[in-house]
């Protein structure tokens, strides 16, 4: 029986190739451990202490209707009281300047 020792690989070869493949597979996890980090530290936000007053206050600003009942509700105690004063000539004024400017929108 004749073996054909033309086709058996080195085995000084093949530790080589085996050691060549472990050393890429090691440069690969490398690689990727490098990427992951990078990427971890991409970009950072963040918000000053004013911006995010600044976003409360609007947040607040939304959901308020806008009125202050508070001070509605002193007017109504003050007319009802008798107490409220109008000043006529500043009221006269005001109408004559909203209708003023009534007109120059047409």
């Amino acid at each position: 029986m004749a073996i054909n020792i033309n086709n058996l690989p080195n085995t000084a070869q093949v530790k080589a190739d085996k050691a060549d493949q472990a050393l890429q597979r090691q440069q690969t996890v490398t690689q990727q451990n490098v990427t992951s980090q990078a990427l971890q530290k991409q970009d950072s936000v963040s918000i000053t202490p004013q911006a995010q007053q600044f976003s409360k206050l609007q947040e607040k600003a939304a959901n308020s209707s806008g009125i202050d009942q508070e001070k509605v509700d002193k007017i109504k105690q003050a007319i009802a009281d008798g107490k409220y004063k109008i000043n006529v000539e500043l009221l006269a004024k005001r109408i004559m300047q909203f209708e003023g400017d009534l007109f120059e929108r047409k």
